[in-house]
């Protein structure tokens, strides 16, 4: 790899606000820095592959860029749909939310499963299950979520329903920031009430497009001046069974709201059937080695760089991840040209622009350190 000067100064572009929910993986300390990256390289038109809460593809649309956003999460593409197709003001929907908000509390399908009572901790209801939500609430989505599809609303203003109805719930949770770990004793904020407020939606002049599907299957479909990735990585830590909990695990819930498709559950936490590990499996979360030693995950990321139709790439990268600096390392030598490296120490909370590009080898042995790559194609 041939060391090369940063582009960059350490001017930090100013970010656009955007909304979301708690988020195992979200990039919300690393906006600023992807949009520094971008910017640079006078990109137009932006994939967002592994789009999650939608947080960069909000940023970006904000920011004037034409955005594809794509999840294979239905919650995502929800989402996506809300805040990068609406052509309405926000004030629009105030009726609707009005009116959701007005209706009596329903005991349904979603408090059967995922209301706990107020008086005991939400790993000690009668029934031994974990409960998400305290019970006044979970009528209040039954009612909601009852009214949603009996409306029978344009898809976009679906979307902004069901938007507005998850970050509300997420106000008044009593989880550790996804539907696998809950806390012991119920948290101050699910006393609250559910209400809902209208999402930050905004309208923009480019004609963006949204997707759900699995990005090997979209990507050959697709061109952009620049993709942006942050795939679902592995745990490297060894230890800890192998990745026993999946993405798609830890927001099942978001997914039953959005196809309000009443699944089979199991578990204590009541995940979705289609979540379990045999199934909901990503090839970005493998922690196996192929036949030649090498992690399938890195064959992964290998494949994606060279299937997409981009110029350039923005890949995320963390140090705990299954990938090993080294072997990503020659993944992006064999691919492209690495023009820059930016690190982001959370623990400090601070950014460092990589001097030379080979300093990150090192710099990954240290915990804790988010990387993104700046990478030109060949």
């Amino acid at each position: 790899m041939t060391d090369t000067l940063s582009l960059f100064s350490e001017e930090i572009t100013e970010t656009p606000p955007t909304e979301g929910i708690k988020y195992a993986g979200s990039k919300l300390k690393l906006l600023p820095h992807i949009l520094q990256l971008v910017k640079k390289t006078g990109a137009k038109t932006i994939l967002d592959g592994f789009a999650g809460t939608t947080r960069v593809s909000q940023a970006l649309a904000k920011s004037g860029y034409q955005v594809l956003c794509n999840d294979i999460s239905v919650w995502s593409e929800v989402f996506g749909t809300c805040y990068l197709l609406n052509k309405k003001k926000k004030q629009d929907y105030q009726e609707l939310i009005n009116h959701l908000n007005s209706l009596p509390p329903v005991d349904g399908w979603f408090t059967e499963n995922y209301g706990g009572l107020p008086n005991a901790g939400c790993a000690a209801q009668a029934d031994g299950l974990k409960k998400p939500f305290q019970i006044h609430n979970t009528k209040k989505l039954d009612a909601i979520r009852q009214e949603i599809e009996r409306l029978s609303l344009p898809k976009i203003d679906k979307a902004v329903a069901l938007t507005s109805l998850i970050l509300a719930l997420d106000r008044v949770d009593s989880t550790l920031g996804h539907f696998v770990s809950y806390l012991q004793d119920w948290s101050p904020r699910s006393y609250n009430s559910l209400v809902l407020k209208v999402p930050n939606v905004f309208v923009s002049d480019c004609q963006h497009q949204v997707f759900q599907k699995d990005i090997f299957e979209l990507v050959p479909n697709v061109s952009a001046d620049l993709a942006y990735f942050d795939p679902p990585y592995g745990s490297n830590n060894d230890k800890m069974p192998p990745s026993r909990v999946r993405y798609a695990s830890y927001y099942h819930l978001w997914t039953t709201i959005c196809l309000y498709d009443r699944p089979e559950l199991f578990g204590k936490a009541k995940r979705r059937s289609d979540t379990s590990d045999t199934i909901a499996a990503s090839v970005f979360e493998e922690f196996r080695r192929n036949s030649n030693g090498r992690f399938i995950d890195i064959d992964a990321i290998d494949r994606l760089i060279r299937q997409t139709r981009a110029k350039w790439l923005i890949l995320s990268y963390s140090s705990g991840g299954r990938a090993t600096a080294d072997e990503l390392n020659q993944v992006i030598e064999d691919n492209g040209e690495l023009l820059d490296v930016v690190e982001v120490d959370y623990k400090k909370n601070v950014m460092a622009d990589m001097k030379w590009t080979n300093q990150w080898l090192s710099d990954s042995e240290k915990p804790h350190r988010e990387f993104l790559f700046l990478i030109e194609k060949r």
